[in-house]
């Protein structure tokens, strides 16, 4: 199947897509395109590269659209459209940012202590 096979998502604002499959292999190959920029090493590469070529491989042997989204299952097909126009969206601006490098400046002593450093409180 397929095509839209449904009249509705019953989401509010969210149109069911006309081609699913097409539409959701385009973006799992930009992510993926987009992932071998980063460093082979990088944490956000290594575990959205393993989810994301989970979901191609489901989406590449499963025609059926209600079986891709019962093998995923992370919603419907056009949740899955607009997951992975946002991890795209991410991981074009992680290459940008390159939380991968190492930083700087050292951090601040005791920058990360939690909770902070005794206040006073004002005397009234």
């Amino acid at each position: 199947m397929s095509g839209a096979i449904k009249k509705s998502t019953g989401l509010t604002g969210l149109a069911v897509a006309a081609n699913p499959h097409h539409t959701l292999g385009i973006l799992y190959s930009k992510i993926l395109r987009t992932l071998t920029k980063m460093p082979g090493d990088a944490a956000y590469r290594k575990y959205t590269e393993k989810i994301v070529t989970e979901r191609n491989k489901i989406l590449s042997s499963t025609k059926d659209v209600g079986a891709v989204e019962k093998a995923i299952g992370c919603g419907q097909v056009e949740e899955l459209i607009v997951q992975a126009e946002n991890e795209l969206i991410l991981a074009r601006k992680m290459l940008g940012w390159k939380p991968w490098e190492p930083l700087i400046k050292p951090i601040p002593a005791k920058q990360w202590d939690w909770p902070p450093a005794q206040i006073k409180e004002p005397k009234i």
